[in-house]
């Protein structure tokens, strides 16, 4: 264990192409989350001044940025991708020690599929153009697709490197310049994806700062030179962002949380069905994302059966370090969300009628007291009105609800101020797509659990948040703006 901060490396912000360390010198440990207590790095704890001199430096980037060609800018992707990958094992370390984020299962992927995000943007990059509008023998309209200017976005600890990716690529392939605000908990693999977007990208095009987010994310959002905001997080912050958004009135792109239902037809009571839903709750990654399916509708006919084989297979996950091969779970991210998942777990094993399946309080002895492992926890016989299953708790755990009529599976799944994804699972193909087509949220998957790939159109309904990302429509629309050009010809 370090027990000392003199033993870590300060890793320095991103600002106008070199490193940057906070004006007043102020700084944020890094720990393990695997090892409580284990500070493995450093950043700088950025101030408004800081956010002052990033966004001072996108703003004269801009300028040029703006008349650099998209096929350009889509070559500039390209080679980032092709450095990503080349980088991609230790990236993948960077993103298990910090986030505890178990290696084989999610570190790794996370830095593949990065690469992928790069190289899909830079491949779509010459579709930023606009389109001619025929009005008439003795006018020429036609519209323009022009950057917006700067960019603040913000991301979450859970998969850093992938969220932070998405930003650069759709700001900056649209022409716009980026002043990325990295999770205090999670920023030394984001500052990595950033120093080599600098290798390939002019001085103050992509600045990534580090700080907390009441300092360093407040003067972002709220710098008068901002001109959009591009946030992934909490819906409570998102309530923040938007705010400010609209006292500025600038566009503003919101990837929020989510309460997602998995809903499981008699047909589908098979080993695959289970595999797939504990892949759509994303237990590998701690329950820890918005689209983890966490709310699980289970026809009445296979509910005991089903929850069987789930359970059995859920005992098998190994839980531990997450730089370990053989690990499939890692940690909880930090002391503040340990803390709170276990208040939601100890909340359901008090409330009148609930099965707890497996899991449940975490071990007080054994080597998982050394860091923040909450093990898989189903809790059955659950009601679709209990807090556990209407609140976002961002942790292993799943409520399992009966059901018998396929419209009222639908009112169920509905019945929640989120609506980010939803599953179905359903050998039926006329049946899953009616239930899909119901569901009120911006990604159904229909006999899929897997995660986003380069080309979804990605987003929410509801207070699951605003835009779409992850697509070439989600860039056109997100983070460029119409101009509409005539042109008199008599």
């Amino acid at each position: 264990m370090v027990d000392s901060i003199s033993q870590v490396k300060l890793h320095g912000m991103l600002v106008d192409g070199k490193e940057a360390f906070a004006v007043d010198g102020r700084t944020i440990q890094v720990e393990n989350p695997a090892q409580r207590g284990q500070v493995i790095a450093e950043v700088p704890r950025g101030g408004a001044e800081d956010v002052n001199i990033a966004v001072a430096s996108a703003e004269r980037a801009f300028q040029e940025w703006k008349k650099v060609a998209p096929k350009d800018r889509g070559r500039a992707m390209l080679r980032i991708a092709d450095a990503i990958e080349a980088a991609a094992e230790d990236i993948a370390q960077t993103i298990a020690q910090e986030t505890g984020n178990a290696i084989r299962t999610q570190s790794r992927p996370e830095a593949k599929i990065t690469a992928d995000i790069f190289r899909y943007f830079g491949g779509v990059a010459g579709e930023l153009k606009g389109e001619v509008v025929p009005l008439g023998d003795d006018m020429l309209v036609y519209n323009r697709r022009e950057p917006l200017g700067v960019v603040a976005g913000i991301i979450p600890w859970n998969s850093p490197v992938l969220l932070g990716a998405l930003k650069i690529t759709m700001a900056i392939t649209a022409g716009n310049t980026l002043v990325l605000k990295a999770a205090e908990d999670a920023p030394l693999a984001v500052l990595q994806m950033g120093a080599i977007c600098n290798q390939f990208l002019p001085p103050g095009v992509l600045n990534v700062i580090t700080g907390y987010g009441e300092e360093t994310g407040a003067a972002l959002i709220n710098h008068p030179a901002v001109r959009k905001l591009s946030f992934t997080g909490s819906t409570e912050v998102g309530h923040l962002v938007m705010h400010a958004a609209a006292e500025k009135i600038v566009p503003v792109s919101l990837e929020l949380g989510g309460k997602s239902p998995a809903i499981v037809f008699p047909d589908s009571d098979t080993d695959d069905v289970v595999d797939g839903v504990i892949a759509g709750m994303r237990f590998t990654r701690q329950g820890q994302s918005c689209t983890a399916g966490s709310r699980l509708f289970l026809h009445k006919d296979i509910y005991d059966s089903f929850l069987g084989k789930l359970t059995a297979k859920l005992a098998k996950l190994k839980i531990g370090d997450p730089m370990d091969e053989s690990v499939d779970m890692g940690a909880i991210i930090n002391q503040k969300q340990f803390d709170k998942v276990c208040g939601y777990i100890s909340e359901g094993l008090s409330l009148p009628g609930v099965q707890v399946l497996l899991g449940g309080m975490p071990p007080k002895d054994g080597p998982l007291t050394e860091g923040f492992f909450v093990q898989p926890t189903v809790m059955g016989n659950a009601d679709n009105g209990w807090r556990l299953a209407r609140e976002e708790i961002f942790g292993p755990v799943l409520m399992a609800i009966p059901w018998s009529d396929e419209e009222e599976a639908v009112k169920m799944a509905n019945d929640s101020h989120y609506g980010l994804a939803a599953y179905v699972w359903c050998r039926d193909i006329g049946k899953a797509l009616r239930a899909a087509h119901a569901i009120e949220s911006g990604w159904v998957q229909v006999n899929r659990g897997l995660g986003q790939v380069p080309g979804h159109s990605y987003g929410g309904y509801k207070m699951s948040g605003i835009g779409r990302e992850f697509s070439l429509e989600g860039m056109l629309d997100g983070f460029t703006q119409r101009k509409s050009v005539t042109v008199n010809l008599r």
